[in-house]
């Protein structure tokens, strides 16, 4: 389906209620800012909540950009929503969403697929604070959740996990992956369509959490990554793979470490698959798709385009 901006009406999802509202707003924005200058016909901005099927309905619009990330708009609910409603959308549908946002359940298909993936142990996030499930150095993050909130990295040496997993206030889910540390470094290839738009490096003066994600020069991105070939090739290979094995829909990026420490071809391993990603103009996708000669504007004009119901 090819929407011609001059007559479509595209409203863009953003906010939310999950501990990434903040990220979606600004995505929203970004995403209504680029539709408009794209010169769609309406871009109407929805702060989403619990009357988004009403305040849909009182817009009507022809199409919905999701700038939503996290808990509600990124695992499945609201793309059941639109579908019930029978409104075009971007990105992945109510399965393959639902799939890449349990941490578990994503690594089985990625396991079934015979993609990389580090050795886990999925507890419960009191069993996790209390005493170490796996030898240290190892990852606690939570199943369902996105952009590194509650996310911690247990030291070799350290001699107990965080005590914030044993909170009367911990607001992440009682779900946690145990993940062996991979050392070495972070990249992450977007995949639009089926076409992998290259690797990005991401550089960070220490560990790459929420803080190093959105913080004013927490990171920085080296566009393409400074890898070999064959790495480069292997990593958007892999990601592809991990995109069609989930069922993936239009653009969505994957996330890996790359151990290099110990030989010059080292170990790949995939970490998630994000069915949402960041949309700003600096955003990781924006910038693998800058890098190719799609401007942001160009890029969510396809993303509209590639928009449908039954996804």
């Amino acid at each position: 389906m090819t929407f011609i901006p001059s007559k479509t009406h595209v409203a863009v999802l953003k906010g939310g209620w999950s501990p990434e509202r903040e990220v979606s707003l600004v995505s929203g924005a970004a995403v209504a800012a680029a539709l408009r200058k794209a010169g769609y016909a309406k871009v109407t901005e929805i702060d989403a909540g619990a009357d988004l099927g009403e305040a849909l309905a009182k817009v009507k619009p022809d199409v919905v950009f999701n700038a939503l990330h996290g808990v509600g708009g990124e695992d499945g609910c609201v793309q059941g929503l639109l579908e019930v409603m029978k409104l075009p959308y971007t990105h992945s549908g109510v399965l393959s969403s639902a799939l890449a946002m349990d941490k578990d359940k994503a690594k089985s298909v990625f396991r079934a697929a015979k993609l990389p993936v580090a050795e886990d142990r999925v507890v419960d996030r009191r069993e996790a604070g209390k005493g170490h499930v796996l030898t240290p150095p190892y990852v606690i993050k939570p199943v369902a959740q996105g952009s590194s909130v509650g996310v911690f990295l247990v030291r070799e040496g350290d001699n107990r996990p965080p005590s914030e997993l044993l909170g009367d206030d911990w607001a992440f889910g009682d779900r946690v992956m145990v993940e062996a540390y991979v050392p070495g470094r972070e990249l992450t290839v977007a995949v639009m369509g089926t076409r992998p738009l290259g690797v990005t490096e991401i550089l960070t003066a220490g560990w790459y959490d929420y803080t190093a994600k959105y913080a004013a020069g927490g990171s920085r991105h080296e566009v393409p990554a400074k890898v070999p070939a064959e790495v480069a090739a292997e990593a958007c290979r892999v990601a592809v793979a991990a995109h069609e094995a989930l069922g993936c829909r239009g653009v969505s990026r994957s996330d890996f470490r790359y151990d290099d420490t110990r030989e010059r071809i080292g170990r790949l391993v995939i970490l998630e698959v994000n069915t949402q990603p960041g949309m700003t103009p600096t955003s990781l996708v924006p910038e693998l798709a800058q890098h190719i000669g799609m401007d942001f504007p160009a890029l969510v004009k396809w993303m509209v385009d590639d928009a449908s119901c039954g996804r």
